[in-house]
């Protein structure tokens, strides 16, 4: 946001309602014009003591992204599938991420400037997964984590079924690919938004035919 700030000559009288209560002997009168980038924001006043510059108007939405910059966010923490995993045609995959204020919040931080604080709050809405072979799914939590009891079972929350090996893949693997969407929440300065974040995590998973024994 740019700000101009024009010294307002002759003083408007005391009474008049931009001095907010403050003494024109003692203060000057500045006229503020704000632009965002052709979207003009209405002007206003601010009174500033005599002899001294007027400080810059913070925007909040600068000092939201500049909270979310120093959260550090990264992308998955993948669990599964592993690159030293193996995995099988027909044999149902579960995918899961293991959870952290850095690959998946939530994470909270604050950003301050001009006497304004806004605090932001970041949390992975989805993680979306490429698969390597055409398929791509959606999940809305960071998955559920196998246990052998589960057995032959699809994953509750987040899990693919592979149809065809990896053998005619660069390097006999997919390239499995996990895209996490960052939600931010912040408020501060008399504002409140919203700003979205992308992250992504890649892994080499292979697939192979299940090996039946006569």
């Amino acid at each position: 946001m740019q700000c101009k700030y024009t010294k307002v000559t002759p003083k408007p009288p005391a009474s008049h309602p931009a001095w907010k209560g403050k003494d024109p002997k003692k203060n000057d009168l500045y006229l503020v014009e704000c632009t965002d980038g052709g979207l003009d924001n209405p002007a206003s006043f601010v009174v500033v003591p005599t002899g001294q510059n007027p400080v810059p108007q913070v925007d909040p939405r600068v000092l939201a992204q500049r909270a979310v910059d120093s959260m550090t966010l990264l992308g998955p923490d993948i669990a599964s599938p592993r690159a030293a995993g193996k995995y099988s045609v027909g044999v149902p995959m579960w995918m899961w991420v293991s959870q952290s204020a850095t690959t998946y919040g939530p994470n909270t931080a604050s950003a301050s400037a001009g006497g304004v604080t806004v605090t932001a709050t970041a949390k992975v809405s989805k993680i979306v997964w490429s698969l390597g072979d055409g398929a791509s799914v959606t999940c809305n939590g960071p998955g559920t984590p196998y246990t052998s009891s589960e057995g032959m079972a699809q994953s509750p929350t987040c899990g693919h079924l592979y149809s065809k090996t990896s053998a005619g893949a660069q390097s006999s693997k997919f390239p499995v690919s996990a895209t996490s969407t960052w939600t931010i929440t912040w408020q501060g300065g008399g504002q409140a938004g919203q700003l979205t974040e992308i992250r992504q995590t890649n892994v080499q998973v292979a697939v192979g035919e299940v090996q039946v024994v006569r």
